[in-house]
């Protein structure tokens, strides 16, 4: 069964934020032109797993520990949190177990082989990797870290967007890319939190994978149909009644869906105009912009390039391939 929780608390963005920094280095905010076009960019592709994730495992597992300083946790990922709770186990001397679907990018999968954790391979989809993580953490009596769903996690996520507000104060308007929503729910908190409500949010799903987009227009997760997308890290994301489900309706967030074609393009052209690598996560939100779905042409305007986790080969074949 899925948690029902609350928001962070002032308390656990202290918390969160003190963690951050004392094991990460502030990613940097940089211009990138697209298409002409001048973006603020926050660079969480340079974390040290490849992914902004990082950020809200590391509020979760220490929180985690602080609470039980022998305690081990699980959790369900489609790649990026997994290697976010490895990486953050790995520093705070946790033990983790980390559950991901038998389809998931073989470029993550390669990465998480790399800690010390205890890493299986289930189902094919995140739904089912996250039943049968549940599954285990009731067996195994021991606390279950959601990828989304849980205040210390989005706490974590909200310190990137604090990083950006202080390298970018002139950023009027942020694109985010949408999974379960944590990174954008986070966001949001510290943008109340720095009394910037002054900057507008766009969230982005792909079109094949758009869970959050659908249920807030009042669909159960079970009616969502999912297909292939190579933004992997935003397929199959969401909880009915998750936390940050709410969050981002109680601030009318517009959702815009972005058509796989486009999600490719983006990853091509990132790489090849600008000599950046990201995956496809992060491109739906360069995407967003460069296919004017973002409904705003004059403001200075910014997006969060969330990971550069794409294996090789896909990389390759985006790159070869023609996309008119």
């Amino acid at each position: 069964m899925i948690r029902h929780v609350l928001p962070p608390t002032i308390d656990q963005l202290e918390s969160a934020k003190r963690v951050v920094a004392d094991h990460l280095i502030a990613t940097p905010t940089i211009t990138l032109s697209l298409r002409g076009r001048p973006v603020l960019v926050k660079m969480e592709s340079l974390q040290p797993t490849g992914s902004f994730k990082v950020r809200g495992a590391l509020a979760a597992v220490d929180a985690s520990r602080r609470d039980d300083p022998s305690g081990a946790v699980i959790t369900a990922s489609a790649g990026n949190h997994g290697l976010g709770i490895a990486y953050a186990s790995s520093v705070l001397g946790v033990s983790a177990t980390v559950v991901v679907p038998k389809n998931a990018s073989a470029a993550k999968v390669k990465k998480l082989g790399n800690f010390m954790i205890e890493l299986i391979q289930f189902g094919t989809s995140f739904d089912e990797a996250q039943a049968h993580a549940l599954e285990l953490a009731d067996q195994r009596s021991i606390r279950f870290i959601s990828p989304f769903n849980d205040p210390n996690v989005i706490a974590g996520q909200a310190t990137a967007f604090d990083e950006m507000l202080l390298q970018a104060p002139e950023l009027e308007h942020l694109v985010v890319s949408v999974g379960g929503g944590g990174l954008l729910s986070g966001s949001l908190i510290s943008r109340t939190a720095h009394g910037r409500d002054d900057i507008r949010f766009t969230g982005v799903q792909p079109e094949e994978s758009a869970a959050l987009y659908h249920v807030l227009r009042g669909a159960t997760m079970d009616e969502v149909v999912h297909r292939p997308t190579i933004a992997d890290g935003l397929a199959g994301g969401g909880d009915d009644g998750a936390v940050t489900n709410d969050l981002i309706a109680s601030h009318h967030v517009p959702l815009v869906l972005v058509p796989e074609i486009e999600i490719r393009r983006a990853v091509r052209e990132t790489a090849e105009t600008n000599g950046i690598v990201i995956e496809g996560s992060a491109a739906a939100s360069y995407a967003a912009i460069t296919c004017d779905l973002v409904d705003d042409t004059t403001s200075r305007i910014g997006f969060i390039a969330s990971g550069r986790n794409i294996s090789h080969e896909l990389l390759v074949e985006i790159l070869q391939e023609p996309l008119g």
